[in-house]
Parts: structure tokens; sequence; C-alpha cells
């Protein structure tokens, strides 16, 4: 089992800090607003009026200046950030200004390696010309937009608020105000979508020129509108064989325009526009995870804020860290969770990772069909097939067993 702590005054031990440099390191900054929720998120967001007086962006840039400090001491010799990503909630809320004050925030405490990936996540209906050209202007390298689907009913069922059009439009702006590398995202799955819904989702993500797409299945989480209606009874849940089947219908239509999987759930249409920041999550880096409930990982030592603005601002305010506990992972653990998310990826695991039983459920994943046998013969790798890609969750558990 992992070890648990949650001590006063935030360190790291010496065995974290020892690779730190070695390994891909990015900056991610969670900002917690949004202006409604929608009914399949549990992420850990809040609305203007559930937060009432009790925070807000001024309280929270505050908080997260202190803590990008905190994280630049406790690091010591940390190396600039080669990738920031700024998530939520609804970052694009912030405006331009507030989010160019963010990553200077970043800046100042870390710096930013030459050439670094900057991307932050945007609900559409709260962008513009303007606000993308702000963004350029202030740093960002990179835009992830969130799509979903272009199917009203769809959208109404996720309690979307944009309309079916406008991540299209938005997308096309951000390439216009010089953004090369421009992300949208899609859930298949909902209730009520059609095999049409989805297929004309993806024309509209060709329509609009980007370069990523990020493709999710629909997954009910426990405490959502979205579970309460469908435990309910109002809506169905989703049906894993059209979720496969819809996985395929997404596959081959990327595919056939170009863009490439380089994950289980993302498509690119180059090397240079895969997300270098979610690369390094999936390749085992280090990240200082800033914001209410953001996660942090360094040398195999995983820590998380507590989660709500109003606590994390005055937990920082007082000179202290926002950290609400940590675990330090065992060998075991990080074998574990090297398979889960190198597996995950293109190029694959290398079978070196495996123990010899490991190696023993790879062989016959290859005769299952489950593996690629000639990059397993070849290159001693585990690369998953189409067929894999849809079962990759059950192998995991096979090959670290």
């Amino acid at each position: 089992m992992s070890e648990t702590s949650a001590p006063a005054a935030f360190a790291l031990p010496e065995h974290a800090l020892a690779g730190l440099g070695t390994r891909p390191f990015g900056v991610y900054v969670h900002v917690p607003f949004c202006a409604t929720r929608c009914g399949y998120c549990d992420f850990n967001t809040y609305t203007a009026g559930e937060l009432g007086t009790s925070a807000s962006p001024e309280s929270w840039l505050e908080g997260l200046r202190r803590e990008l400090d905190l994280g630049a001491r406790a690091l010591g010799n940390a190396p600039a950030a080669e990738t920031v990503f700024v998530g939520g909630g609804t970052p694009s809320l912030l405006g331009a200004s507030g989010l160019a004050d963010v990553l200077d925030a970043v800046r100042n405490a870390f710096g930013l390696a030459p050439g670094a990936e900057v991307t932050t996540e945007s609900n559409p209906e709260s962008t513009s010309p303007e606000f993308f050209s702000g963004l350029r202007a202030a740093g960002y390298t990179r835009i992830s937009l969130g799509m979903q689907s272009a199917a009203p009913h769809v959208l109404r069922i996720l309690d979307r608020t944009h309309t079916p059009g406008r991540p299209v439009a938005a997308a096309q702006e951000a390439r216009a105000a010089g953004f090369e590398h421009v992300n949208l995202d899609v859930i298949y799955g909902t209730p009520g979508e059609r095999t049409a819904d989805l297929r004309a989702s993806l024309d509209a993500v060709l329509a609009a020129g980007v370069d990523h797409v990020s493709a999710y299945s629909l997954i009910v989480e426990d405490g959502t509108a979205l579970a309460r209606r469908v435990r309910k009874g109002e809506l169905p849940a989703p049906d894993e064989d059209v979720l496969a089947a819809d996985y395929e219908l997404i596959d081959s239509v990327l595919s056939a325009a170009g863009l490439t999987w380089y994950e289980v759930s993302n498509w690119a249409a180059s090397e240079a526009a895969a997300c270098r920041h979610n690369l390094g999550y999936w390749r085992g880096g280090d990240w200082w995870g800033a914001g209410p409930g953001a996660h942090s990982h360094v040398g195999g030592v995983r820590w998380w804020n507590v989660k709500h603005p109003a606590r994390y601002a005055a937990a920082l305010a007082s000179g202290g860290s926002a950290e609400a506990d940590r675990e330090v992972l065992t060998p075991e653990e990080q074998a574990f969770e090297r398979i889960m998310l190198e597996l995950r990826l293109a190029e694959g695991l290398p079978l070196s990772a495996l123990d010899a039983a490991g190696v023993r459920e790879a062989e016959t994943a290859v005769a299952e069909g489950l593996l690629d046998a000639v990059a397993f013969a070849d290159k001693g790798r585990c690369v998953l097939t189409f067929r894999g890609r849809l079962l990759a969750v059950g192998l995991v558990r096979r090959l670290a067993a």
C-alpha cells in the first residue's frame, strides 16, 4: 500500500528530487470557475452562485502566485517548464488578460524552456478573435476547445451551453490569430446520440481545420446530474457495443483525414501537433499542479491540493501550502502505472517494463491479436492493435498481474 501523510510544511523527499530534470517537466494550472455546471462533469469546478463571496478570480490568482513561488522553492533547481497546461473549469472566463497573468505567474516562478508548449482550454462561447489574439501576444502556443458534439439534442443532454456551430468558428478564429496547434474535444456515447449525429460532429471537426482531436467515451460519474437521470431511468446508460462502434467510426474518419492516433483517445496531424504536456503524463514525467484540487507528481511522489477555492487561497495566504494529502508510490505501484500509461501510446511499452509473467501474458496477447506481432518480434515493444485499443483496460490488468 502507498504511504500517506499530509505534512504541515511542504517538502519532498530527496529521492523524489534526485532525478529532477532528467524527466519531462511541466506545470498544470487548474482554473476552478465555470459559468454553469455541465450535467456529466465531476471536475472540481464552481459557479459564481456556488462560491458567493467566499472566493473570486482575484483571490484565486493571488493564491496561485504564492503556490507557484512555493513550488519553485520546494523543487530547488527545477528545470524551466517545458510545457504549461491551463485547464478547468473554464479558463477562458478569465479573459485574455487574466490568462496572460496566469502565464506570467508560471514564467516568473519556474521560467519557460525555449520552445515551450503553452496550452489553455477554452469554452467556445467565451472566446472571440480578440481573445485569441491576446493569448498569442501573451505567449500561448496551443488552444484546446470543448466541442463535445455538433448535435443540439446531444448538447442538451450534456447540459452544454454553446451553440453547435460555435466550436468550429472558434477553432477557425484561433487559427486566424496565428495558433498552429488547435484541438477539439469530442464526447461519444451520449444517450440519444445516433451514428448520424456522431458523423456530423466529425464532419464539423474536419471542417474546422484543426490538427488535433481528443475523443472520449461518455462516463457516467457518481454524484453528477447525468448519473441521477440514469439512476432514475430517464436516460439509458452508455452501451459498450455502441461505444466500440463509435470508436471505430471515429478512428476511421480521422485516419482517412490524415489524423493519426498517438494515444488511445487522441489523434494528431503530425508529431508536432501531439500534446507534449499530456505526453509528459503518459511517459512518467514530473509536473507541478497548481490550483484548487490540482494533482502533482515528482519522482514517484504524488500530492493534491485542497479542493475549495476559499480554503486554497486561505492556506497559501497564511504562509503554508495548499496540500491536502500525498502518497509515495511503491516500486510495484510505479511499475503498474508505467504499464497503464505507456501501453496507451502508439509507441507502446518496452518488454523490459514487464516481469516474466507479464512477458508471457504479452505473448498470449499477441496470439489473441491484441498486440502488434511485428512490433513485438522486431522491436521488443507491446503496441496495441485496433482491437487491443478497445480492450486496453483489461490488458493492462493482465500484463501487470
